[in-house]
């Protein structure tokens, strides 16, 4: 038995759910996946993933086997890459998951900085807002607005606290009613990005001029508005439009608010600020390339922003 090989095949298979998708991966005919499954179970004495003509299950020694593996090849890959990279300038290949509008207005521009600097670097950029499952897609970094792991396999870094502001364009206002305080936008047209994690759950705070210095929060559960888009340069498009009122990250808007095509709403309120972090698996934290594209964005995000 080839065990670094069986190793492999059998973290492929749990992740991926099956023989012929671990097949496929891994380049192997579904017969020798199989036969490097048994060969393990074999040499363990012990049932590690149970399978029927239909389904397959992972037994209890299986998952706790598959945990161990993971890490043992994750530091084998580590080691590896430490010793490949030290001697070479950066090379090869880097796949980097970022939400759409996110990219296009912000993210992509670092990339292109750091491709300046790393000509023998291959990068391959996959913009999409919806969640992107890292190890199952062999992205090597991504960009999310939230530091929440799915995973022990995954480490994060903040990068930004991203501001938040309330904002709509003069055309709508000039038709809307009265807006005092964040409760009132229950009676407004609000735009939604239907994939935040609070889409309908606006919260502001703001600072009341008290002896203790309490702060005010009003918590804003919204109606159903006129439009919903999972795309954050859409929502903006439909706000200079005139079609209601637009929660999003201040350097979306910074060009529209500047040039009055939205104004900013309730500014003595406070939205809930956004964190902005780099994700990647655990096993890519050795890697130097991913450690100089991760610490070039950190560099960029700790300037003074314009």
């Amino acid at each position: 038995m080839d065990k670094l090989r069986a190793l492999t095949v059998f973290r492929r298979v749990v992740e991926l759910g099956s023989f012929k998708a671990a097949a496929e991966d891994l380049a192997l005919s579904k017969a020798a996946v199989s036969k490097n499954i048994n060969e393990l179970e074999d040499y363990l004495k012990s049932p590690l993933i149970n399978r029927t003509t239909r389904n397959m299950h992972i037994t209890d020694q299986g998952q706790h086997y598959y945990h161990r593996v993971c890490h043992i090849l994750d530091e084998l890959a580590s080691a590896d890459l430490s010793v490949i990279e030290s001697s070479h300038n950066l090379s090869g290949s880097l796949k980097i998951s970022v939400p759409m509008s996110l990219g296009l207005l912000e993210i992509n521009p670092i990339i292109c900085a750091f491709m300046h600097q790393h000509p023998e670097l291959s990068i391959e950029v996959v913009m999409n807002d919806q969640y992107v499952d890292l190890i199952d897609q062999g992205i090597d970094i991504a960009i999310r607005g939230g530091g929440e792991l799915s995973s022990s396999s995954l480490k994060s870094r903040k990068l930004l606290e991203m501001q938040r502001v309330l904002c709509a364009a003069p055309d709508y206002l000039a038709a809307a009613p009265d807006l005092r305080e964040p409760r009132d936008l229950i009676q407004h047209q609000c735009l939604i990005y239907s994939f935040s994690s609070s889409a309908r759950r606006w919260l502001f705070t703001h600072v009341v001029d008290t002896t203790d210095g309490a702060a005010q929060v009003q918590e804003v559960d919204l109606p159903p508005g006129p439009y919903v888009v999972n795309n954050g340069i859409a929502l903006k498009q439909a706000a200079c439009a005139g079609h209601g009122i637009l929660l999003l990250p201040k350097l979306f808007v910074d060009e529209e608010l500047k040039s009055g095509q939205l104004v900013t709403l309730l500014p003595d309120w406070q939205a809930e600020t956004h964190s902005l972090y780099v994700v990647y698996p655990y096993h890519k934290e050795q890697s130097q390339k991913v450690r100089a594209l991760i610490d070039f964005m950190a560099e960029h995000f700790a300037k003074p922003q314009p």
